[in-house]
């Protein structure tokens, strides 16, 4: 099996550089040309099935991709983006934001989600994901938090790399899921 990732299309938060979490908006004219380049990527790939965030940003970004390939697409509510409380839509540059990433067990913003329930959440979708597909090839439409999550579940990374490790909008990341997974996951 192998797991296709992406982040979707650019919004205005994401070129404003503010934080994007549980604000539910809409990609902006060059999240929707990226959607439709990601579309290209995709109609090149052995991709079975789409599952995707039900976020606005998400869904549309998926939707294009499924005019052109006719994939069908899943909808996984525990794909939504990280809650990240009161850093929500301020500048990603704000104090303390990126140093709270490493803080595991304390809520984001005091309100938001922690990097443990986070990734109980996202952790839980793959091993659904993986055990409910696993003759399929997937594509995941999802979030930069819930991609950090995802290559946690794949890839060491250690607390300095964990906070700055990005995705680009659109860009494609590749898993290849071993049949022993929770042995091996890489």
């Amino acid at each position: 099996m192998k797991l296709y990732v992406t982040r979707h299309g650019q919004t205005d938060f994401n070129k404003q550089d503010r934080i994007l979490g549980t604000t539910d908006i809409d990609i902006n004219e060059t999240g929707l040309q990226q959607a439709n380049e990601l579309a290209e990527k995709v109609a090149g790939l052995n991709v079975d099935i789409m599952i995707v965030s039900p976020m606005k940003r998400t869904q549309t970004t998926a939707h294009i991709v499924a005019e052109k390939t006719g994939l069908p697409i899943i909808t996984e509510p525990r794909l939504r983006e990280w809650d990240y409380g009161e850093y929500e839509t301020l500048p990603r540059f704000t104090e303390g934001f990126e140093e709270s990433k490493i803080n595991f067990a304390m809520r984001m913003g005091k309100t938001g989600e922690s990097v443990l329930q986070l990734a109980h959440r996202i952790y839980s979708a793959l091993d659904d994901i993986i055990e409910n597909y696993s003759n399929k090839n997937v594509l995941i439409v999802c979030h930069g938090g819930v991609c950090r999550i995802i290559n946690t579940y794949f890839n060491d990374i250690d607390k300095e790399d964990f906070p700055v490790w990005l995705v680009n909008n659109c860009e494609i990341l590749e898993y290849n899921v071993q049949e022993d997974n929770n042995e091996n996951r890489r």
